[in-house]
């Protein structure tokens, strides 16, 4: 296997450096009263779309890797496109593949998970509790625990932990109704099948980057120690919940522990097992470090019980992040990064907390650090601890400044950054608040794209998937979007469907004709040998080809 980059005599190199700007969650949606990107003042963008070459790229289902076109984008698998320049199966497809092939439950894992559950112990199941195929799935979940009850497992425990952000924002009780069928029916036998334990996603368990442990000490209390606000049931939770602060949408509901007789029903004991049943990397890694470490400072976690620990997939392959796993998760190699480090080329990735993964685990194929550690810069700009449509301006007017310092440089020949406004701000369903995270966005990209144009550079602007271009639930027929009972438009939190653009902006003074071909198939995964082209390097024979056309 070849790792050089050929030279490629139809593009002349420019000057300058190129610029790859992921816009994240600013998809091309419907132009209409709940598209945040078109209510937006963006004049930037317009100018843009209307002087430079542009494409509209698809970013969601098959297209980067998920089992159907009726499957939304996200930022994991999106930014695994950008940077693989190719198309692979990703966590949903694989874990649904070995269960449907009935691999996962005859792993090495599941039979050490097992082990323990047969015995003396019992099994916890922790992880969101959805169908937003997203960072789970609950028909996962479900076979996880009929293969736990047909196995002869005599108490099991699941921990959910609430949407409402990729799926309706009110939605956890129609899942919690299930689970609670589900487990009633395996538990009619005598067995213990129970919920025990949860909480809302964005303030129990599932933090990321290390952006805020206290969301993990939540969750490692209520789910180990059985510590939190006692309910007789999750429903019951939440519906106290949201009696209490009207408004409250499922993600943002505090923990819960459920107990009978004044005692926590299902804390984690000795020699019990534990599974943490999402299969996408970022918000299961602290998780499991709270499980794993043995030298652990980020909280107190009391006495940690003696358990065995498995992820549903390995959440960060350098790291060995979980030691143990169900499923093995996609083997992405020679990356774009990858290839460009091996062959000299100095890079510069930039984002704020919420992201920063994603322009450097995601893009580098689910793989920490470095390949060059003379030839990269990575610059993490931390993120703000409030609610993000409460300064949805984020931290874009940083990032913008830390990459316009790298430009200012001349010592980076490709940057790549991320503003994650439009994808964090579009989840919390406040459309005025998305507004204003689209229009800081396109004020900071005029910054950029002056400061490229003085460098005699390129530009590639471009999105992961869509979400603030679609704020409101819609009817699955006409598309429209929906009322709810007060007259008001109901707030939709998840991604969209969007396709996303990709915008050529070319400074390099050289006088050329560049432009960008028009492909109804095109998707994020041509970005990276398009990128590759306008460097003046062929892109390796297996990337999905470029859109530049010369």
């Amino acid at each position: 296997m070849s790792w050089t980059l050929d030279p490629l005599p139809q593009v002349a190199p420019s000057p300058g450096p190129l610029l790859i700007v992921v816009m994240d969650g600013v998809g091309l949606g419907p132009r209409d009263e709940g598209d945040a990107v078109h209510l937006a003042r963006t004049p930037v963008l317009d100018g843009l779309m209307a002087s430079c070459p542009h494409a509209r790229l698809r970013a969601h289902g098959k297209a980067v890797g998920l089992p159907s076109d009726a499957d939304m984008g996200n930022s994991e698998v999106g930014h695994n496109a950008l940077g693989a320049g190719r198309v692979f199966e990703q966590g949903a497809m694989l874990v649904n593949a070995a269960i449907s092939s009935g691999r996962l439950f005859e792993g090495e894992a599941w039979r050490a998970v097992m082990g323990r559950a047969l015995g003396d112990g019992a099994l916890h199941l922790i992880g969101l509790l959805s169908d937003g195929n997203v960072h789970s799935h609950i028909d996962q979940l479900f076979a996880l625990v009929r293969e736990a009850h047909r196995a002869g497992a005599r108490r099991l425990f699941v921990h959910p932990l609430l949407d409402g952000r990729d799926v309706p924002d009110t939605s956890a009780l129609q899942y919690v109704d299930a689970l609670e069928a589900l487990l009633g029916e395996l538990g009619a036998d005598g067995r213990t099948f129970r919920i025990a334990s949860g909480g809302g996603r964005m303030l129990v368990t599932m933090d990321r980057y290390e952006a805020n442990w206290a969301v993990v000490e939540r969750g490692w209390m209520a789910h180990v120690h059985g510590r939190g606000r006692p309910f007789g049931s999750a429903k019951e939770a939440i519906e106290t919940y949201r009696r209490e602060e009207p408004g409250t949408t499922d993600q943002f509901l505090p923990e819960f522990v459920i107990t009978e007789g004044g005692a926590p029903v299902g804390p984690i004991r000795d020699g019990d097992a534990v599974v943490f049943f999402n299969f996408r990397g970022d918000r299961g890694i602290e998780i499991s470090r709270a499980f794993e470490d043995e030298a652990f400072d980020k909280f107190d976690r009391g006495p940690r019980p003696d358990v065995l620990y498995a992820g549903m997939m390995q959440y960060d392959g350098d790291l060995r992040i979980p030691k143990r796993f169900l499923v093995e998760p996609p083997s992405i190699e020679r990356t774009q990064g990858e290839l460009l480090a091996r062959n000299g080329v100095t890079q510069f990735a930039c984002a704020e907390t919420q992201k920063f993964g994603h322009v450097t685990y995601f893009w580098n194929g689910n793989r920490s650090g470095k390949f060059d550690e003379a030839l990269e810069t990575y610059l993490e700009v931390p993120s703000d601890r409030v609610p993000f449509e409460e300064r949805p301006w984020m931290k874009a007017a940083e990032v913008t400044d830390a990459t316009l310092a790298a430009l200012g440089e001349g010592r980076h020949r490709l940057l790549r950054i991320n503003f994650a406004n439009g994808d964090m701000v579009g989840h919390t369903g406040n459309l005025d608040a998305a507004v204003l995270a689209v229009q800081a966005v396109d004020l900071c990209l005029g910054r950029l794209i002056r400061a490229v144009r003085r460098a005699r550079g390129l530009a590639l602007i471009t999105a992961d998937h869509g979400n603030a271009d679609d704020m409101f639930e819609r009817d699955p027929k006409t598309k429209a979007p929906l009322r709810g009972p007060d007259g008001a438009f109901r707030p939709k939190t998840a991604h969209s469907l969007s396709p996303v653009p990709l915008i050529l902006v070319d400074s390099s003074g050289l006088g050329r004709s560049l432009g960008l071909r028009q492909d109804p198939a095109a998707g994020l995964s041509n970005v990276a040998a398009t990128a590759l082209n306008l460097l003046g390097l062929k892109a390796p024979e297996d990337y999905d080809p470029s859109l530049l056309s010369f």
